[in-house]
């Protein structure tokens, strides 16, 4: 049976906690002399964009290369995706083309049926339900800065109710961690998603001001209040996120020497400041190098699961 990265509850705390461990022996390993067959030699990676990006075409696309492989970017907009074509259809046909499927898309039910359909394994490169390839390049980051023992940290989510913070609860409920998230009460993480990680254990806290989320955390979390497609909202939404700004006041309620992450891309002055995002507790730049370690140490995962 064919595995997806879809959720990080597509696989086990172990198996989560062996790619990370992988990503990091990866990330050592870069650059010097390797032996053997590169797990992706002679095979392609469809890399599909229905949303634009910056980081994650940019680290895919080095990712599947330094793997030994040939990335192919394609965009939606370019192709028959655009005009209509069955997602359904799609999957079957570039299951006898390629050997792995990247999608970056609107709805989570798009990459399901795409999973359903394909006979390769198909990566959730950001959905507007979860975004676990990046969750994972924040946990490595954790784990360089704080130590490996995740269960052991306290881990705040700032801000929208979003992808990202789906997927930290998620992750909260995989690993262990406390997770403490503060959003406005009109913007609050997915409910079934939250229903489940409680229901295997995960130790999730919910509040609507942000300074009772960062008490006593190591890793304070934010994003950006409108993403792709919300752009008609950025007004209403910078009213609702009054207070909800990462600054220096709000990262002193942490505990010290907490570390500030951010996915990217930043609206410095709306949900972080310039001050913070530059600071010393920034691991901004760390997390974003950690998206092609980690993103490299998941597809071997799948190769591996595939063969």
């Amino acid at each position: 049976m064919t595995r997806h990265f879809l959720s990080l509850f597509d696989w086990s705390p172990e198996e989560l906690r062996a790619m990370l461990e992988r990503a990091a022996k990866l990330k050592a390993a870069r650059g010097k002399p390797t032996r053997g067959r590169l797990p992706l030699a002679g095979k392609t990676v469809a890399l599909i964009f229905e949303k634009a990006s910056t980081r994650t075409r940019v680290s895919f696309e080095v990712g599947v290369q330094e793997l030994g492989g040939h990335p192919m970017f394609i965009s939606a907009k370019d192709s028959q995706l655009g005009r209509g074509e069955p997602i359904r259809d799609t999957a079957r046909v570039f299951s006898r083309y390629v050997h792995m499927i990247m999608l970056r898309t609107f709805a989570q039910e798009t990459l399901e049926e795409l999973a359903r359909y394909a006979t390769v394994p198909v990566i959730n490169g950001l959905s507007d339900k979860l975004h676990p390839c990046q969750v994972m390049a924040d946990l490595q980051t954790i784990i360089e800065h704080k130590g490996p023992r995740l269960e052991d940290h306290t881990i705040a989510w700032v801000g929208d109710g979003n992808n990202m913070a789906n997927t930290w609860i998620e992750a909260a409920a995989q690993f262990g961690f406390r997770l403490r998230v503060a959003c406005p009460p009109a913007f609050q993480p997915d409910a079934a998603v939250l229903a489940e990680a409680r229901r295997r254990g995960g130790r999730i806290e919910l509040f609507d001001r942000p300074e009772r989320a960062v008490e006593g955390a190591d890793a304070v979390n934010t994003d950006v209040w409108a993403s792709m497609g919300q752009e008609t909202e950025a007004e209403r939404r910078r009213q609702a996120f009054a207070g909800f700004t990462v600054d220096d006041a709000l990262m002193a309620r942490a505990n010290p020497g907490a570390i500030f992450l951010h996915c990217l891309p930043a609206h410095r002055g709306e949900e972080v400041t310039d001050a913070v995002i530059e600071g010393p507790a920034s691991r901004v730049w760390d997390e974003a190098e950690n998206r092609l370690h980690a993103q490299k140490a998941i597809m071997e995962r799948l190769l591996r699961t595939a063969d």
